[in-house]
């Protein structure tokens, strides 16, 4: 049988990915090879976990083929180098996952590859019967927590807990994984995402920008935006956000209006639950659905602060890094981000504070903290701003990011070249 097709940056001359070390290019043999199963490339966090896994073992002279449905990212996969194998490993038939289970293991065995990992459940399934047939190392990333409903859900979600290394984005999601699994300390490790430092930067970004923002959301000057982002999914917690908008309104706040950001990627019936609910609260003044943003720079600098209800753990959500990188305040429940990813009393104390933190659901708690923000004069908003990108600028940068990557496939990986990647990489 002949291999799917594998669409491949095209050869050139040594090259540069976002201002990091040179990528090797394909005339160059590659180190090692590693296989990434993950179910889309469109958008979500493990969507952009893919490329940027992508871009961390190119740059250290590595091989990937990435397994996938085709979304708009596979063009961020082939110019980082990587090699993009399209497959439907999004679906949980468990027909197609078997015969996908056949496929990746007759590709690992074509490229030869050192491991296979999974940042997705569907996928992980047909990957940890591709990498035991061929016995080599299974790795996993969790980005989130998955709900389990019942012990079907549980089982299913398991195997994401299987791997020979389970890499969790935040402490948080870590103690999940152990409390829910029992998985072993010396199995898990803990690697966020990294932020481009470099495109959120305050002070990159124009005025005429962040006021094109503005007027494209038909905000007036003197109204603060409170920026919700990420897809619009039930586990993000819009409701809650939606009626501590109405309390505000009865308090007597004005000028201020919560933009949600993102896409429904179809969900409509919650879309439409959505819309119900603010209009029967009468907040249709103070709540808008915005389109998605390219401009995502400007659209935090446009905020006054930005703010996630998740009522599912979420791990290390990059728009809150991101937020935190362009220095605006931030508010998160408790299972919106741990104290590794938002630094929040009690955990540091208020002259360390970078963001405040709400009880998950609680609309009314959300409400206060926003009361509580915004009564603090505008320099010491821009202090607790300030200090969220310092910590973001300190622990999310690209390069202690793909050390600890590095080092993962370091400990479990038996290839002398590597190990040589990890000690360059400070490992």
């Amino acid at each position: 049988m002949s291999s799917l097709p594998v669409s491949q940056a095209s050869a050139a001359p040594e090259r540069t990915v976002s201002g990091t070390a040179p990528v090797l290019t394909q005339d160059t043999a590659p180190t090692l090879s590693i296989m990434i199963v993950t179910p889309t490339l469109d958008g979500g966090a493990s969507d952009a976990g893919a490329v940027e896994l992508t871009r961390i073992l190119r740059e250290a002279g590595h091989r990937c083929i990435v397994v996938s449905r085709a979304g708009r990212l596979v063009a961020d996969i082939t110019q980082a180098g990587g090699e993009f194998v399209p497959l439907d490993v999004a679906t949980n038939n468990p027909a197609v996952m078997l015969r996908n289970a056949y496929t990746l293991t007759r590709l690992a065995r074509e490229h030869r590859c050192k491991a296979i990992h999974a940042l997705g459940r569907a996928g992980a399934w047909s990957a940890l019967i591709a990498a035991r047939t061929q016995r080599i190392p299974f790795v996993t990333s969790w980005f989130k927590g998955f709900r389990e409903q019942n012990i079907f859900k549980r089982l299913y979600n398991g195997v994401m807990a299987r791997g020979d290394r389970v890499i969790a984005s935040s402490e948080q999601i870590a103690q999940l994984i152990n409390d829910r699994y029992g998985t072993p300390w010396d199995r898990i490790a803990v690697v966020p995402c990294s932020i481009d430092l470099d495109r959120f930067d305050p002070a990159r970004v124009s005025h005429e920008r962040v006021e094109a923002m503005r007027r494209n959301w038909g905000v007036a000057r003197d109204t603060k935006v409170i920026l919700i982002t990420g897809r619009i999914l039930r586990r993000k917690g819009h409701t809650t956000v939606v009626k501590a908008a109405k309390r505000l309104k009865e308090m007597g706040l004005k000028d201020f209006l919560f933009v949600f950001v993102g896409e429904d990627r179809g969900r409509t019936h919650y879309t439409g639950e959505l819309w119900d609910l603010v209009l029967a609260t009468g907040t249709m003044d103070v709540v808008r659905m915005a389109a998605p943003v390219a401009d995502m720079p400007a659209a935090y600098a446009a905020a006054a602060a930005v703010a996630s209800a998740a009522i599912q753990p979420e791990g290390a959500p990059r728009a809150i890094l991101e937020a935190q990188a362009m220095a605006r305040p931030v508010i998160v429940s408790d299972l919106a981000a741990g104290t590794d990813v938002v630094l929040t009393a009690p955990a540091v104390p208020e002259s360390r504070v970078a963001g405040l933190r709400f009880q998950a659901g609680d609309d009314a708690a959300l409400a206060a903290s926003l009361l509580r923000l915004f009564s603090m004069p505008e320099p010491n908003r821009a202090t607790v701003g300030q200090r969220g990108r310092d910590w973001v600028v300190g622990h999310f940068d690209a390069t202690t990011v793909a050390a600890q990557t590095l080092r993962v496939y370091d400990e479990i990986v038996d290839h002398p070249g590597l190990r040589q990647d990890a000690k360059s990489a400070g490992i």
